[in-house]
């Protein structure tokens, strides 16, 4: 069964927050609690599972970046287990932003087990590290403080912004109210200009396992 990737409201002090977009509810459920912020990176929503996958939207039409992370999952999809699926950002083609240092074309942000629950961050890591997959890079790891969010530095030419979980695990029905984003002014929102023009690949750090392979 397909799942689609829950949407993630706007913290109350995000630039990007537009009429269309949500904002978090309420805070009460990160206040006092142990959170993670990770980059929020410029790609493509996808979620696989054993022998599926597809978009945030559900859409799976033909795209060379699509292609590629195709290919990912069959490395690997027998390791997931029935039921679960793993989500992460496919970051092989360049959207609003142009990365040139990239460790991987697919970045793990989440799993999900069977009985629909976000595993917790340090699982998602270990699964990461399992399959030889990055995570977005951590920008703080601790309690709730909302001064410390807010004084996280984003630099909007080279990033979308950040992400805010709860470290512990998260059943899908709490999603709405444990994790929350912090997106850039202006950023584009819908994928229709990345997708009708020419693929223009990411660029990856040295050492890096696609570009030894050759993606």
């Amino acid at each position: 069964m397909r799942i689609k990737y829950p949407s993630t409201p706007h913290l109350p002090w995000s630039p990007g927050l537009q009429n269309d977009d949500r904002r978090i509810a309420h805070l009460r459920d990160l206040t006092g609690r142990e959170v993670v912020v990770t980059e929020k990176l410029d790609g493509e929503n996808t979620s696989l599972y054993r022998d599926d996958l597809h978009a945030r939207s559900l859409d799976m039409r033909p795209h060379p970046s699509r292609t590629w992370v195709k290919a990912l999952r069959g490395g690997f999809g027998h390791e997931i287990p029935p039921g679960w699926r793993l989500c992460g950002e496919n970051v092989y083609a360049e959207h609003s932003l142009s990365y040139d240092d990239l460790e991987g074309y697919f970045y793990l942000f989440s799993v999900w087990d069977d009985r629909n629950v976000s595993l917790s961050w340090d699982d998602v890591r270990a699964w990461a590290h399992r399959l030889g997959l990055p995570t977005p890079r951590e920008l703080y790891r601790g309690p709730w403080d909302e001064a410390a969010l807010r004084g996280i530095e984003v630099d909007p030419e080279r990033m979308e912004g950040y992400v805010v979980r709860d470290a512990a695990a998260i059943p899908y029905a709490d999603f709405g109210t444990r994790v929350a984003k912090w997106v850039r002014a202006g950023h584009v929102q819908t994928d229709s200009h990345w997708m009708s023009r020419p693929v223009v690949p990411n660029g990856l750090r040295p050492g890096s396992p696609e570009q030894e392979d050759g993606a």
